[in-house]
């Protein structure tokens, strides 16, 4: 959270993050200062700058920025979003919280299209109220059980 990122998101997410994010900064100081990239069909511009809006083909689009120089992508809730960048291998880390809670059916988070792929963790801990932190990175290829 302390290293230069951009944001990847989707549009809902965009939509409430942009009226809060501006007017609270001193909470996340680089959040405001992140290239927002907005996976949207709908939105063209916004006033939460700097920002990028990404119609059409997003995992094309995602695809040539993660090709570039810049600082890491982050996703931060998004859904759909996940769920696209998963089916066409664009995802390199999970930063996981996992809450010790059920609320009913929720989303999924590996839907029907993602892809196999394997990863490691690096990194977890439990807090004291038992949210599992957990780090998983791309490990290669998926090995196979004899």
């Amino acid at each position: 959270m302390n290293l230069p990122f951009d944001l990847l998101i989707g549009r809902k997410t965009f939509d409430i993050w942009a009226p809060y994010w501006p007017h609270h900064g001193d909470a996340w100081p680089r959040v405001n200062a992140a290239t927002k990239y907005v996976a949207s069909n709908t939105l063209t511009s916004g006033d939460w700058q700097p920002a990028v809006f990404l119609n059409g083909d997003v995992a094309e689009k995602v695809a040539k920025i993660k090709q570039g120089h810049g600082p890491d992508l982050h996703v931060w809730g998004s859904g759909a979003l996940l769920q696209t960048l998963l089916q066409h291998d664009l995802v390199d880390v999970f930063w996981l919280m996992i809450y010790p809670v059920t609320l009913g059916a929720g989303k999924r988070l590996f839907g029907a299209g993602a892809i196999p792929a394997a990863f490691k963790v690096t990194e977890s801990a439990v807090t004291p109220k038992g949210v599992i932190l957990v780090t998983y990175e791309r490990a290669g290829a998926i090995p196979l059980e004899r």
